[in-house]
């Protein structure tokens, strides 16, 4: 795959609500490198963030870390925002990526989908020049 095309990753996460607009906060990059939500992923990050009673001042962390078999793995969950942080607001979820993570994640839309394979959030990610057979991973 060339590093144009798009490969979707799924995770399972415990999420926050979701708006439509993806919004940048002056500080941070350019929109068309901002970290996204679909309507249905933000809807369900909205739905976990309800069941786990999640507060409302932590964001959904946007992770990327070593490991899965094709190098790197996304994974999400609500944190406190930190010094240094990206921050965005997509579909009226605020997400923050730490920059180094950032740096692997410009441009990346999060769906959620459920099929018959089971549901999870799936990336969109336009820098993954590939992905491993089980969908969990991604290389660069």
């Amino acid at each position: 795959m060339s590093a144009e095309s798009t490969t979707e990753t799924e995770t399972r996460t415990t999420a926050e609500p979701v708006t439509t607009e993806a919004h940048v906060h002056d500080d941070a990059p350019e929109m068309d490198a901002a970290l996204r939500l679909t309507e249905i992923a933000a809807e369900k990050v909205r739905e976990i963030r309800e069941q786990e009673n999640i507060e409302p001042h932590y964001a959904l962390r946007v992770k990327v870390m070593g490991g899965g078999c094709n190098g790197f793995q996304y994974d999400l969950f609500f944190d406190e925002p930190a010094e240094g942080d990206n921050e965005f607001e997509s579909h009226g979820v605020k997400l923050v990526s730490d920059p180094m993570s950032y740096m692997y994640l410009m441009g990346t839309s999060i769906d959620y989908v459920e099929g018959l394979q089971g549901a999870g959030f799936k990336f969109n990610n336009p820098t993954a020049t590939g992905s491993c057979g089980c969908g969990s991973s991604f290389s660069v």
